[in-house]
């Protein structure tokens, strides 16, 4: 695999430990610029809007220019949000750094994923996504809780000049990783809007957000879940975190070894592995030992559909596959806002915290049918294809 594939997954690291941070920061955030917390929540919001918008109009607008110097011009301004948040006194300030910065972020995320599948070839599209995708995995794992102990020691701010100074170190390996000029064959802006009328693309966007919505309605509840439903004390639960985002590393790479050969099997089984975790983790929410290898396993199984999802978005593209890339990193965003706010709405109704792992089993279920009829179809034109190739040979 290719150097530069593994620096864009640093990239994402990078940008993906700044997603995730204020999440455990917001006391610290509200005391500083005397807001409440739920006026800090907000960021998470704004950012989460940010990366909704961002990814399609970034890919277009910048459809011509060379990789390296879209990745590059998305990474600087990334920097400067986050350097300009770190100086802000005031919220309002830092709300608009929060959507700027997600917005080339989200771009950023669209021409590294189309970068990547170039660099490493139609063959191993899988295994390449898988690495760019662990970048947010490992923030997960490390970025979190490292952005966390930053602000709670240093205040916030060295938080975001943290993660500016690792956005610039990223920017250099890019110089000296990414080819710079345009590629052989130039996007034309027709062609990928010709892409985007093809239905088995939109069937894929479903699968993406179906699924993402049944990973996030599910994490973004474990903390108080653990303590208020399973019982554990508050210590436990970076442990239990940590051990979700171990098992979404584990699965991340499995499922891009397996993503370009069996797109479809990996989906299949990591959905169906994904759905029984829910279902285990919501009848024994109470059981501490069965609730905690439920969570490991959920994200295990959730996140090893990450490179198949978005080596079928490559393969339904085609040749036009850079505006298909961004509607998927759109779809993404859709499951990480509507899975947590069906989430609330059920805990918000008394359904209780095992309400979301029963969401997150019946949005599994969705996104399997989704599977199921992606998969259908692309047995039909498969047929067709041959078909046609018999009638040709025949012709002959």
């Amino acid at each position: 695999m290719p150097l530069a594939v593994y620096v864009l997954g640093l990239a994402i690291f990078a940008q993906g430990t700044s997603e995730l941070m204020l999440a455990g920061l917001l006391p610290e955030v509200a005391g500083d610029l005397n807001v409440s917390i739920p006026a800090a929540g907000l960021l998470i919001s704004a950012f989460a809007v940010g990366m909704l918008i961002g990814a399609p109009i970034l890919a277009v607008l910048t459809l011509r220019w060379s990789r390296r110097a879209a990745l590059l011009s998305f990474l600087a301004v990334f920097v400067l949000t986050h350097v300009a948040g770190a100086l802000t006194p005031g919220y309002g300030v830092l709300v608009a750094t929060r959507v700027v910065g997600a917005f080339v972020y989200a771009g950023f995320w669209a021409v590294a994923a189309v970068a990547a599948v170039n660099l490493s070839g139609p063959q191993a599209r899988g295994k390449a996504m898988s690495i760019v995708a662990g970048g947010l995995t490992v923030a997960t794992i490390v970025g979190l809780p490292a952005g966390t102990v930053i602000g709670q020691h240093l205040g916030w701010r060295a938080a975001f000049w943290a993660v500016a100074g690792l956005s610039t170190i990223a920017m250099l390996l890019i110089v000296a990783t990414i080819p710079g000029g345009r590629s052989d064959s130039t996007p034309e802006l027709r062609r990928e809007l010709q892409t985007m009328r093809n239905p088995d693309l939109w069937i894929a966007y479903a699968t993406t957000a179906v699924s993402t919505g049944a990973i996030l309605v599910v994490f973004s509840y474990l903390a108080p879940l653990l303590t208020d439903t399973t019982g554990l004390s508050a210590d436990w639960v970076p442990l239990v975190l940590a051990l979700y985002g171990v098992g979404a590393l584990a699965g991340i790479t499995i499922g891009g070894r397996t993503a370009d050969s069996r797109p479809f099997t990996t989906l299949r089984i990591a959905t169906i592995g994904l759905i029984a975790a829910a279902v285990v983790l919501a009848l024994w929410t109470s059981t501490a030992w069965v609730a905690v290898a439920a969570i490991a396993l959920f994200g295990g199984f959730g996140f090893a559909n990450n490179p198949a999802v978005n080596t079928r978005v490559f393969a339904v593209a085609g040749e036009a596959p850079t505006l298909a890339a961004a509607f998927n990193i759109s779809a993404f965003n859709v499951g990480i806002t509507v899975g947590p706010w069906l989430g609330g709405l059920a805990i918000d109704a008394g359904a209780g915290y095992p309400s979301v792992a029963w969401i997150g089993a019946a949005l599994g279920v969705l996104a399997l049918v989704t599977i199921v009829v992606a998969e259908a179809r692309s047995r039909i034109v498969d047929n067709q294809r041959v078909n046609e190739m018999a009638s040709s040979m025949t012709g002959r």
